[in-house]
């Protein structure tokens, strides 16, 4: 089903690559909507989808039911697209992650879109995590060093973030796109006893 959606689709490349079931299903639609709606519309659709899925936690539990049959996701899929107004191109995607019973890997896919949508703008999402918060004239140094990386590009513009999560000791952890460098000392402390392990 997924195959169908995405045939003849090969000219609508997506800016970036993206890995994972969940990367595939957003890529698969990113080529969809190229080719018949628009990369915005799209998004702002499965940011509708997104809003309802969180705050109505009752359409959530039945599209994420496993036992729920085709026919009753189908309905489901029908109804949310009535009353969202939502295009054909959302809808059949839709229609195809309920085929596929994949549902419930709709808040991953709505992810991995966003970074496609922010790409495709020529914004490319970078989330640092530290320790303890970054200064700005750190940041300002991390913005510039990885803006001129191959991870961004050029005539891209780099969107920035500073996550603090104390469980890393030290260092950081760099997220680029689907991309991630882990150069926290939690990282080389387990790496040290995986290889303490390894020869005892």
């Amino acid at each position: 089903m997924l195959r169908t959606f995405t045939r003849s689709l090969s000219s609508a490349k997506p800016p970036i690559q993206l890995f994972g079931i969940d990367g595939t299903y957003a890529s698969a639609l990113y080529s969809a909507s190229v080719q018949e709606s628009s990369i915005e519309q799209s998004f702002q659709a499965l940011t509708k989808i997104n809003g309802l899925l969180e705050s109505d936690h009752k359409v959530r539990e039945i599209l994420v039911n496993p036992v729920l049959t085709k026919d009753d996701r189908n309905v489901a899929i029908k109804t949310i697209s009535q009353n969202l107004k939502l295009d054909k191109t959302v809808t059949n995607f839709l229609n195809v992650l309920a085929e596929n019973n994949r549902l419930s890997n709709f808040g991953a896919i709505y992810e991995k879109f966003s970074l496609l949508n922010d790409a495709h703008k020529g914004v490319v999402e970078a989330k640092v995590t530290s320790a303890k918060p970054l200064d700005s004239k750190i940041l300002k140094r991390l913005q510039t060093s990885i803006g001129k990386s191959s991870f961004v590009g050029e005539g891209k513009t780099l969107k920035l973030s500073n996550t603090v999560n104390p469980d890393i000791l030290g260092g950081l952890v760099v997220e680029v796109g689907d991309r991630t460098v882990d150069l926290s000392i939690s990282a080389k402390v387990a790496k040290l006893n995986q290889t303490l392990n390894e020869a005892l």
